[in-house]
């Protein structure tokens, strides 16, 4: 389906082509296809030739406008020449061109030479393309234990709008393992490189499709979103904090995963997975972290000398085709590396992408976040990005921090170049927070020590102030009539226990000792009652509290009369030597009343705790 796809494509190309649009020529096309990881790099050195009589300072370059979709990156760069010592590697201008009387089929971009080309002149330049999803997986799906094989299309000749006389393709794969390609006439294939050409003479627009179909377990990892927050304190740090939504682009995997055979053997049961990444922070990045929303991930590793700090980043599970992840990654950085001063303003010079090595990012968001206090803000970038800006309130903040926001789609490692935030800031507001903090403290120093010697207390003249004094007099009176009480009460439970003995022992002199020296505590226990029942008699803030204590002392002293007519009732039985059974039918009926009388006198002690 594929292949007929790019035959009608051809053909396509074939009936809508038009001639040369200039008289340029090139004299040799050089293209270098590296298939090594997921992301596709085209390099071509193109040496351009102008046979016409009319100056020409641009050169079109023609990409299928499928492939151009994926199109994440594209550069241009005069040619060095092989041996010799590359000077700081100065880009030619790039624009998209739109052009009439072209197949519609192709996307053109434009190269502006640093000088027009007379007839005869001659220029060479490298060209720089890649692509991302440009790999697709055939089989779509695969098991834990198959390998990934992925087909890549092109053409083995170049496709130009002018005409070629010599040219070469190389295409370089993972290894020397491959399913299929196609060959046509001077095709050779050795080891892990495949090369066609060299072919001469070729028109305009000429197009021959190949496809290599292999094997390739490198890491398909695409974040779908990074959002990467840079925020700077002129303190002395710059933060930077990554929040990656991560998936595994490549062949989806289907059936069931097994750990036992993952962790035997990974290389056969789990080839197609990814289970690390490399991220290269800057050389003295510090403070770093890597976790999810679960907590720290302390699955990673982190080394460094001078010249590089290297983290390797391990998911907590393998990565299969088709798998999700998310993770967040932090570090500090030395504010003097990255934050500069020219001309009265400050300017932040920092990396613009990931620090992960071969990530494809769908989409990137890049936020910096200023100090509060920072104006006349201005971005330079290398390449267009989407620009906003928000405002963002940390701690300490009274207007907000302000957030330049840049996002950019199809992002590749070659984005990963410097780009400039310029802002102006007095110095004076790095003063704000630290006088915010020192004022906090002491106000809130001086309201202590405003509230340590004022008199906030009630005045005891006042109705509240009285009302609480008598309420603390009626808690204070009820709780030591209640105390009297259960005195009351433990001296009838000795009672009983005197006549329990005279049962078992027969000696009616304890007995009446027992009563003798009960009749004096309880005497004495009346005596204290009456003083604390005349404070409650006399307070108004008792009214509630009252009728419930003088019912109390009154079942108190009713039990306390039948507990002594009972007593008085056993001894008198067996001072007349009558019989046991006899003494028990006696007191039978006292022994049902004072049950009652001590449910009662317990069920009022209860209620009157709860006031």
């Amino acid at each position: 389906m594929e292949v007929s796809r790019f035959a009608l494509f051809v053909f396509t190309i074939a009936i809508l082509a038009s001639p040369a649009l200039s008289d340029l020529v090139l004299s040799r096309v050089d293209r270098r296809i590296y298939l090594t990881s997921q992301i596709v790099r085209i390099s071509s050195t193109l040496k351009v030739e102008n046979t016409g009589p009319e100056t020409v300072s641009e050169v079109l370059l023609a990409f299928p406008e499928l492939q151009a979709k994926n199109l994440a990156f594209l550069m241009a760069t005069p040619h060095e020449g092989k041996g010799k010592v590359k000077n700081t590697v100065i880009s030619l201008p790039i624009k998209a061109a739109n052009l009439k009387d072209v197949p519609p089929a192709l996307a053109f971009y434009s190269v502006s030479l640093p000088k027009g080309l007379a007839e005869g002149d001659t220029f060479t330049f490298d060209v720089l393309a890649v692509f991302t999803h440009a790999l697709r997986p055939i089989p779509e799906q695969i098991t834990q234990g198959d390998r990934q094989l992925v087909v890549f299309q092109e053409s083995a000749y170049y496709l130009s709008p002018y005409a070629v006389k010599v040219q070469s393709l190389s295409v370089k794969l993972p290894d020397s393992d491959i399913e299929s390609f196609t060959k046509l006439e001077k095709t050779t294939h050795q080891g892990s490189e495949i090369k066609y050409g060299i072919y001469e003479n070729l028109p305009a627009y000429s197009y021959s499709p190949i496809v290599v179909h292999f094997p390739s377990n490198q890491p398909f990892a695409v974040a779908k979103e990074l959002v990467r927050e840079i925020e700077i304190s002129h303190w002395g740090n710059v933060q930077v904090t990554e929040h990656y939504k991560l998936i595994h682009g490549g062949a989806q995997s289907k059936g069931e995963f097994s750990r036992l055979d993952f962790q035997a053997r990974p290389n056969v049961k789990g080839a197609s997975a990814f289970r690390y990444l490399v991220a290269n922070l800057p050389p003295r990045a510090h403070s770093v972290y890597y976790r999810d929303e679960i907590g720290n991930i302390s699955t990673s590793h982190l080394w460094g000398d001078s010249k590089k700090t290297e983290l390797l980043i391990e998911p907590r599970y393998p990565m299969f085709g088709g798998w999700r992840t998310a993770f967040t990654i932090g570090y500090g950085l030395p504010l003097l590396d990255f934050l500069y001063e020219s001309e009265g303003k400050r300017f932040l010079n920092i990396t613009f992408s990931t620090p992960v090595v071969e990530l494809v990012i769908d989409t990137l968001i890049v936020k910096v976040v200023l100090p509060e206090g920072s104006r006349d803000i201005s971005v330079s970038a290398p390449f267009p990005v989407k620009q906003l800006q928000e405002t963002k309130i940390s701690h300490l903040d009274i207007d907000g921090r302000p957030v330049v926001v840049l996002e950019k789609n199809n992002v590749v490692p070659e984005h990963n170049q410097y780009f400039q935030v310029y802002y102006k800031f007095n110095k004076l507001s790095m003063l704000r927070e630290p006088l915010m903090l020192i004022s906090g403290f002491f106000f809130l120093f001086v309201a202590c020590i405003v509230y340590m010697h004022a008199d906030v207390s009630i005045s005891k003249s006042s109705a509240s102030y009285l009302a609480k004094e008598q309420w603390e007099e009626v808690k204070a009176a009820t709780q030591q009539i209640q105390n009297i009480i259960s005195r009351c009460l433990t001296t009838h439970y000795k009672l009983e226990a005197s006549l329990r003995d005279l049962s078992r022992t027969g000696d009616v002199q304890a007995c009446k000792a027992a009563r003798k020296t009960a009749d004096g505590l309880l005497k004495e226990l009346s005596k204290e009652l009456k003083p604390l029942l005349t404070i409650l008699q006399s307070s108004p803030s008792a009214a509630q509290i009252l009728p419930k204590v003088e019912e109390l002392v009154a079942k108190e002293k009713e039990l306390q009369e039948k507990m002594m007519l009972k007593h008085s009732t056993v001894v008198d039985g067996y001072e007349k030597k009558s019989g046991a059974r006899d003494i028990e039918n006696r007191v039978a009926l006292q022994q049902q009343k004072l049950a009652a009388l001590r449910q009662e006198v317990d069920d009022l002690l209860e209620f009157i705790d709860e006031i």
